[in-house]
Formats: C-alpha cells, sequence, structure tokens
C-alpha cells in the first residue's frame, strides 16, 4: 500500500490534530464554550479518519 506522505509524517500530523484538539478546547473554554470531552473525542476521531483517508488515497500523476 502506497502512502502520500510517509508513516512518520503522518504520525506527526495524527499528534499536531491531536494538540490543536485539545488546544481548542481550551480556548473555547476560554471564551465561554462548553465542549464535553466526548465530542472532542468524535471530531478528533473524524479528523484522523479523514486525515487518513487522505493519506491513503493515491496521489494524483502529474502528466
Amino acid at each position: 500500500m502506497r502512502l502520500r506522505t510517509s508513516p512518520a509524517k503522518l504520525l506527526v500530523l495524527v499528534a499536531l490534530c491531536l494538540v490543536v484538539l485539545v488546544e481548542l478546547r481550551t480556548a473555547l473554554a476560554f471564551v465561554g464554550v462548553s465542549l464535553s470531552v466526548s465530542a472532542t473525542v468524535a471530531v478528533g476521531a473524524v479528523a484522523i479518519v479523514l486525515l487518513l483517508l487522505w493519506a491513503v488515497q493515491p496521489a494524483e500523476s502529474a502528466e
């Protein structure tokens, strides 16, 4: 199976996605928007699945 990016870069992207989700929840709480842990986990799961689907799709050739 070929990926659009290397597995190491994909791992870094997943980790960055998790950091953004945690910090976004903190920023939303700062402005008074309450987001539950389960909602954060659901959004994170969707984001990671979309990232993995993007990585697995073959890249368009520049022919």
